[in-house]
């Protein structure tokens, strides 16, 4: 039925019309989920922030974040992962040059692990918030932290063997003493906890340890 429409002779102009906004698209609402979380942990605890802040956040409903995250634990797993990939691909690359120049080398990999968190302190503290509530996260670090503690007992037992490191308490023993000392001696610093090293002094105080640990001679 036509009754109801006015038809104008073909030389009139139409008004144009105006284009529809585009809709954000799966990379975009994630993205700003991401976003969220960044910008609420430089100011909020983890354990303070929940799924209905990120999704108000990112102008997203409750249900729809679920698309994206399963949690908002896997949020910071995503915002934690270059971090991750950057310690543990510097840490990788400090042991290539353990041959030719293993203080320089272990002192390097604290280094460069160091500033890889260091380099988002409110993600690496809601990394260390996640590891009380998040046993997906848990696992994934332990892997890490076995990884890095593996590696480093293979350093130590190959420097006695070339003579250059005492015989003294079991490799693999040190060598999970040491990494544990690392990560809570940074977490630390990087939380500004009290007591903690001072942020300029973490590197030069654990790489002091670990050098007069692997190379000192037993009292």
């Amino acid at each position: 039925m036509l009754g109801f429409v006015t038809v104008t002779s073909s030389s009139t102009t139409r008004a144009p019309r105006g284009r529809r906004a585009a809709r954000p698209s799966g990379d975009d609402r994630e993205a700003a989920i991401l976003a969220t979380a960044r910008q609420l942990l430089e100011t909020k605890k983890f354990a303070d922030i929940s799924v209905d802040d990120l999704a108000k956040g990112a102008g997203i409903s409750r249900p729809t974040f679920y698309f994206y995250f399963p949690s908002k634990e896997a949020v910071v797993l995503s915002l934690l992962d270059p971090l991750v990939k950057r310690a543990d691909t510097g840490f990788d690359s400090a042991l290539e040059d353990m041959p030719a120049e293993p203080r320089r080398a272990i002192r390097r990999g604290i280094e460069i692990f160091f500033s890889s968190f260091g380099s988002d302190p409110a993600i690496a503290r809601a990394g260390t918030e996640a590891l009380d509530s998040s046993p997906e996260f848990r696992a994934f670090w332990s892997g890490l932290m076995q990884k890095w503690i593996a590696l480093t007992a293979s350093l130590i037992t190959a420097e006695r063997r070339r003579g250059a490191a005492p015989e003294t308490i079991p490799a693999m023993d040190l060598a999970t003493s040491l990494n544990l000392m690392n990560e809570r001696t940074m977490m630390a610093a990087l939380g500004a906890e009290q007591p903690a090293v001072a942020h300029d002094k973490v590197v030069d105080t654990l790489a002091h340890i670990w050098l007069t640990s692997i190379y000192g001679e037993a009292p």
